[in-house]
């Protein structure tokens, strides 16, 4: 039975029962269902929040461990790009550049990433654009390490033939010619001697007395040994790899068969006036690929500076050339 309740009565100076009436108590039955209802919601909330069921805790450590390794792997991705830019940067500018070999452009570094959707089947959860970005990423990388990959296997195989390659390189003078005085035309725009007119002079023309000695310039293998009435008369094109060829041309004989392996220094055939010549001289070209070269630019390996500074002067003088 609930215990009565009084107040004190100022007027009659005497306690009195609190009487109630059914709105009161309705009232406050309504108030104490309220406060009631809304502790028990914090509580749920606190609960939950706090007093997860196993496997939510469980999926909840998983999606936070996911979210750190995924963190971590953006964080090795991007390292990993800045130290596959330097390699690229390296291999372009330094490695290619000494080797002689074409730089990679970014087109062919990046290639084969446009164009259809390759990610369509990740499309559709909820954290898509996360799984989609990092995957891109990852594929993105390990295309340029495959590239990049090819790319130092192809250096290495230079680097093996460095040796050979700096011995084929055409880099002496055909013949000798210590004092320069040979040089009787150089490579450009010359007149030419039977025709009289301005054409491309496509080598150098040493001129010499009948019978002078000459050298290949690089190693090789004898591509070319003709003789002719035409044209350059009696010639030889060494092939020395690496896309470089030479030619001697107008010789009065060979010293050298074809096919015939040679080195640099040796001695392959003799100054002429074959073919289209009006003096015994020898007329040299270097071809790099397709295209011809102007020879002035290897003779390194028999000229100090001061005699090379010569040379260019002498070759870039428009003149008559002897061919």
């Amino acid at each position: 039975m609930a215990k009565a309740k009084f107040y004190y009565d100022s007027d009659t100076l005497s306690y009195q029962p609190i009487k109630k009436d059914a709105k009161q108590i309705l009232k406050n039955a309504g108030i104490y269902s309220l406060a009631i209802l809304f502790i028990g919601l914090l509580g749920f909330v606190a609960f939950s929040t706090i007093l997860k069921s196993p496997s939510e805790r469980a999926a909840l450590r998983e999606l936070n461990n996911l979210k750190f390794n995924y963190q971590l792997l953006e964080k090795k991705m991007t390292e990993s790009t800045a130290i596959l830019e330097e390699i690229q940067q390296r291999d372009n500018n330094v490695y290619r550049i000494i080797f002689e070999a074409k730089p990679i452009s970014n087109e062919e570094r990046n290639a084969g990433f446009g164009g259809v959707n390759r990610y369509k089947s990740l499309e559709g959860y909820k954290n898509s654009d996360l799984i989609t970005e990092a995957t891109q990423k990852m594929d993105i990388l390990a295309k340029r390490l495959v590239i990049q990959s090819k790319s130092l296997d192809e250096i290495v195989k230079l680097a093996k033939n460095k040796a050979e390659m700096l011995a084929s390189i055409p880099a002496i003078q055909p013949v000798a010619n210590k004092d320069l005085k040979r040089m009787a035309s150089g490579y450009g725009m010359r007149i030419h001697p039977i025709y009289k007119t301005k054409r491309m002079h496509w080598g150098m023309d040493f001129s010499a007395p009948q019978g002078s000695h000459i050298y290949a310039t690089g190693d090789g293998v004898t591509k070319v040994v003709k003789k002719s009435k035409k044209g350059f008369g009696n010639h030889i094109v060494i092939d020395h790899g690496f896309g470089y060829e030479t030619t001697y041309a107008h010789m009065s004989k060979f010293n050298v068969r074809k096919g015939q392996k040679v080195k640099r220094g040796d001695l392959i055939g003799f100054v002429g006036t074959t073919g289209s010549s009006t003096a015994p001289h020898l007329h040299y070209e270097v071809k790099k690929g397709n295209q011809k070269m102007n020879p002035v630019y290897f003779y390194h390996n028999d000229l100090t500076p001061e005699e090379y500074e010569t040379m260019l002067m002498l070759s870039s003088q428009e003149n008559q050339s002897l061919d």
